[in-house]
């Protein structure tokens, strides 16, 4: 039988959001299903402890398939037009998210792939049971965001002649969460795709540098395989927001719904959350953070007993320092 499993991508740095999301996941998606962690970078020794007491989790160890994608990416984006204005092979910030695409060369036949700064909210039968007819499946709203700020330079793509704004926009998507199968983009297909960025100017497709969700939403898009959006599915009951800064939801017994029509949702997703404010939420601090209680329910749910009893506001100390940290990071930029 084809093997499945789940897929994130974590580090030190997001140590208590990894311990969460393992937790969610055991408690609302299932205790068995099998986790394997692609390494962000090297500092993983928090990472590695945690993994070695979940015997149904693993560190991503193919480490010629993330350098494959690591010069995948590299080549991509120096070929940019806005590399021009960077050094060769820099990134305007972390360059690991890329290595979530690693999962296409990954252990499991078929996965769901969750970002780290999520929480899961139920079951994934539904995903798993999709890929029997799509190659991917996403459940985002990247499709709906305005023309300057979507995925792809639609005017752009309809100047080539090659598709319409109605080919194009359903089929964006970004890579927080997605569900798929092993070897899609294998290396002759991965080859096909890099000649028609660089050699064939299509990474002037992508409006922002250095973005691997855009690059994703090209990589599907150019790989013309079917695709499925939950947002666009017909049946309404699928479609729900996902979103913790921006989206209302529900909880019932420590588990999200969609406040409109308490529809169930794949999971939680914190983005526009700095890592830190979940590191200092985690020891006690009162962070500004929607849905921080949920967050503590599964960061301490093995370990209530070590559970902040109460949420302290930062001091006038730590805020100055803060402060100071981020104009002396501007300068530095």
């Amino acid at each position: 039988m084809p093997s499945y499993g789940i897929y994130t991508l974590a580090n030190d740095v997001v140590y208590d959001q990894l311990v969460a999301l393992l937790n969610s996941i055991e408690a609302n998606v299932s205790r068995d299903i099998p986790v394997c962690v692609i390494p962000f970078n090297e500092s993983i020794d928090k990472v590695s402890r945690e993994i070695a007491t979940r015997p149904n989790v693993t560190l991503f160890d193919n480490w010629a398939a993330i350098q494959r994608w690591e010069n995948f990416a590299d080549t991509v984006w120096n070929a940019h037009p806005a590399a021009q204005k960077r050094k060769p092979g820099t990134a305007p910030w972390g360059k690991g998210h890329h290595r979530r695409l690693a999962a296409f060369d990954g252990p499991f036949d078929r996965f769901v792939f969750y970002d780290g700064d999520s929480l899961a909210m139920k079951p994934l039968d539904g995903v798993f049971a999709r890929l029997d007819e799509f190659d991917f499946v996403f459940d985002d709203w990247e499709h709906g965001k305005a023309e300057p700020v979507a995925a792809l330079d639609i005017r752009v793509i309809e100047q080539t002649g090659l598709y319409r704004e109605a080919d194009i926009r359903p089929k964006l998507h970004c890579s927080s969460f997605f569900g798929s199968k092993k070897g899609i983009f294998a290396p002759p297909e991965l080859e096909r795709l890099q000649k028609l960025l660089v050699e064939g100017g299509e990474v002037a497709w992508m409006r922002r540098w250095w973005d691997d969700a855009f690059l994703f939403s090209y990589l599907t898009f150019r790989s013309d395989r079917p695709l499925f959006n939950f947002t666009l599915s017909p049946n309404g009951n699928e479609r729900t927001g996902n979103c913790a800064d921006a989206d209302p939801f529900v909880n019932i017994n420590n588990v999200l719904y969609n406040e409109d029509g308490l529809k169930p949702i794949h999971r939680l997703h914190y983005m526009n959350y700095a890592s830190e404010k979940f590191t200092r939420l985690s020891r006690g601090e009162d962070a500004d953070i929607r849905y921080k209680d949920e967050f503590l329910y599964y960061r301490f749910l093995k370990e209530p007993e070590k559970r902040p009893q109460q949420l302290k506001p930062p001091t006038l100390a730590a805020k100055a320092n803060r402060w100071l940290q981020k104009v002396v990071k501007k300068l530095k930029l």
